[in-house]
């Protein structure tokens, strides 16, 4: 019964979708409610959308189908506009392009685009850059057949003869390791699969360190060594992770010296280190874990720096010898600050340099080896993103980083350290006349429910901006100490020419004003991440930057999580939300320790199996927490093979809302079938789905061209 009213459902909705006008649409599918007790602290909630978690069901693929048909029938009459939409965002995009080189052990390795193929050719050329250039991998080549297809990375052997590189075509992120020689371009018959895509060679040219994800929960916890000519099911297991609640990696150091395993947690760190040019050593633990102490590795020389937490809420930087590695024998070389924060460094020859964040922005400063003077670098602009770019090279006395603003195109700039000139090698052109003195960016400051002062980014065209009339697009994510950095977007015009005020909430469970910014917005604080957003778009409505009836907002991933969270909290302060792969089933993922990344997030989210945090999680859940009553018009996006946030999340809170809400506000689910978590693969073919972003939100305010 069951699957036929689901059937029929999907081919009315298929129907009405051929015959479609605006003020004629079809009824939405209806999900059947099968109900299911969710027992735990003597507390038992009724889903009644469990069911849609079984991606195998054909059922469940109908319905998700019958649902997408809906939402191309509600749009279809935005399709002309959207294809105008998508062609003008390719149309900013300049398609024969190549990235700035970078220097690798006596190579220059660079990607460049052609055309309009959908992915890069990733090339490199031998000692100097009129040399002749060499096609590693054909990337457009390598996807023919394949309706998603993903390079994870790619690690060329020692002697520069052996290119190894990992390839995802179904989205899920696991990836196969692949290997090529660079000499005849023969393709090795070696292949590993359910890998993370990262690859490790040894000095010896022959031996490579991986790690494999968890069959179920695709948390990475094995590393292996596998020897070039031999089958991966001989490979030997040389590191395994039993605590579920860490995730494992491997990397080489900059110096080549060093092969590390790391493993961390959302408090913890370890690492653990060989020899190189040792591959068959015992790996060495550098200091043991312990729970909220966290660190990370470099090696220059004789030491290894760390960057750690070390009784140092905002990190500081230290260094040990390479024969004295544990805590007791760190030494401080910056100290912690309570307004800096520590975020990153790299090591040169004659120069440090520090990347930092003060007051929500990155600076990055430049130390000296043998003066100890050092200096700042100087961005002149408001709101900005700066971070150190690829930087093989000890050697030298030039600094690669990128710069990005809300207006300035991302550029790639080589600094010299000791004669401080700057030379811009590659600024991302933007097609189509585009002009940054059009448009202007700005810094505001927005005073939370508790007081908390919340930095707010925002852009807008000059000559389109009316105080107090204009549309607001405002986005935030708030959530792993991940800070949503600005940054230029030549799509984003699209948005900017039509009268929009775009805006980034640098709400608190980010890290814009340092960690204590993080840990006020996670576990048992989560919710001033939901607040801090909704009293941004009041603070720009009440700055006249946004019209109090055209506010829309947007988020992914845990993003979408804050999407849920603030439509249950304060419906009435948006016209439209979109969600995009939201986590919005918090609760029910919490406690399921088989689903990807679950384990992992405890001292993010909080283990629902104490009670403390069952609770608190039952008090926001998105799903939840639904309720009858008026919702803004929501567009929500998933993927079917998405691992890190599980299409029947967004697809049961649709359902539920479906049944509850009291409007008649538009309110659609869009299930990629072909991809998961990152959308399409191709440059191009991922601006579709933002056309439709944009189609949802300007049909709201009747923008059609």
């Amino acid at each position: 019964m069951k699957t036929k009213s689901i059937l029929s459902i999907a081919i009315m909705a298929m129907f009405m979708a051929a015959c479609n006008q605006k003020v004629n649409l079809p009824d939405p599918p209806v999900a059947q409610k099968i109900p299911k007790e969710l027992k735990i602290h003597d507390d038992t909630r009724i889903d009644n959308y469990y069911w849609l978690n079984q991606r195998e069901d054909s059922t469940v693929i109908n319905y998700l189908n019958a649902e997408n048909d809906y939402c191309d029938a509600v749009m279809k009459h935005t399709d002309e506009f959207q294809t105008k939409l998508f062609d003008e965002m390719v149309a900013r995009i300049k398609k024969t392009d190549e990235s700035v080189p970078a220097k690798s052990n006596g190579y220059y390795y660079y990607s460049r685009t052609e055309g309009d193929a959908e992915y890069p050719l990733y090339c490199r050329k031998e000692g100097e850059l009129d040399a002749k250039e060499q096609i590693m991998l054909n990337v457009p080549e390598m996807a023919k057949g394949f309706n998603y297809y993903s390079i994870g990375s790619y690690s060329v052997s020692e002697n520069n003869k052996i290119l190894a590189y990992s390839e995802d075509t179904l989205s899920r992120r696991k990836y196969t390791i692949k290997f090529k020689s660079l000499v005849d371009d023969k393709v090795y018959t070696d292949e590993i699969a359910n890998t993370t895509g990262g690859i490790t060679w040894a000095s010896d040219n022959k031996t490579v360190f991986y790690t494999v994800k968890h069959p179920e929960t695709l948390l990475p916890y094995k590393v292996y060594k596998h020897v070039l000519g031999t089958s991966s099911k001989n490979d030997e297991l040389v590191y395994e992770e039993k605590d579920n609640t860490f995730y494992t990696f491997c990397y080489k150091t900059k110096s080549r010296k060093y092969i590390m395993i790391g493993v961390s947690s959302t408090v913890s760190s370890e690492y653990r280190y060989i020899d190189a040019s040792k591959p068959n050593s015992e790996f060495k633990v550098i200091q043991p874990r312990e729970r909220d102490l966290e660190y990370g590795i470099a090696h220059y020389k004789d030491h290894f720096y760390i960057r750690t937490n070390y009784q140092a809420k905002n990190f500081r930087m230290m260094k040990t010898p390479v024969s004295k590695t544990t805590k007791e024998n760190w030494i401080e070389m910056i100290p912690n600050r309570e307004d800096v924060f520590l975020s990153s460094f790299e090591i040169f020859q004659n120069y440090l340099v520090i990347g930092e964040r003060k007051n929500g922005l990155n600076q990055l400063r430049i130390r000296n080896w043998e003066s100890g003077k050092e200096h700042y670098l100087d961005f002149g602009e408001e709101t900005y993103d700066a971070w150190i770019s690829a930087n093989p090279e000890f050697e030298s006395d030039v600094l690669r980083y990128g710069y990005t603003s809300l207006t300035t195109p991302s550029s790639t700039i080589d600094y010299n350290m000791g004669t401080k000139e700057k030379t811009v090698l590659k600024q991302q052109e933007v097609l189509g006349g585009f002009n940054k003195d059009n448009y202007e960016a700005k810094r505001l400051w927005a005073t939370a429910e508790d007081g908390t002062k919340v930095p707010i980014s925002l852009v807008y065209r000059k000559d389109k901006f009316q105080k107090g009339k204009n549309p607001l697009w405002l986005s935030a994510y708030g959530s792993y100490g991940s800070s949503s950095d600005v940054y230029f977007s030549s799509v984003r015009l699209s948005l900017l020419d039509r009268g929009f005020v775009v805006a980034t909430a640098h709400v608190r469970g980010g890290q814009e004003m340092g960690r204590y910014w993080y840990e006020d917005g996670k576990l048992l604080k989560k919710k001033n991440t939901f607040t801090d957003f909704n009293s941004c778009a009041e603070h720009m409505i009440a700055e006249g930057y946004a019209a109090k009836d055209k506010v829309f907002a947007w988020g992914g991933s845990a993003g979408g999580l804050l999407m849920g969270a603030i439509v249950n909290m304060k419906p009435e302060l948006y016209r439209g939300v979109i969600a995009a792969v939201p986590f919005v089933d918090v609760v029910t993922t919490m406690l399921d320790e088989s689903i990807p990344l679950t384990t992992g997030e405890f001292d993010e989210w909080g283990n629902p199996k104490n009670k403390e945090y069952y609770d608190y999680m039952l008090s926001y859940s998105p799903y939840d927490n639904v309720k009858a009553q008026k919702y803004p018009a929501l567009l929500v996006t998933t993927g079917l093979h998405d691992s890190q946030v599980q299409y029947w999340e967004p697809a049961k809170w649709v359902a539920k809302l479906r049944d509850m809400k009291t409007d008649k506000n538009p309110l659609l689910l869009k299930t990629n079938m072909d991809f998961g978590h990152g959308g399409a693969s191709g440059r191009f073919e991922r601006l579709k789905e933002v056309a439709l972003e944009y189609a949802f939100v300007f049909d709201q305010i009747g923008i059609d061209e």
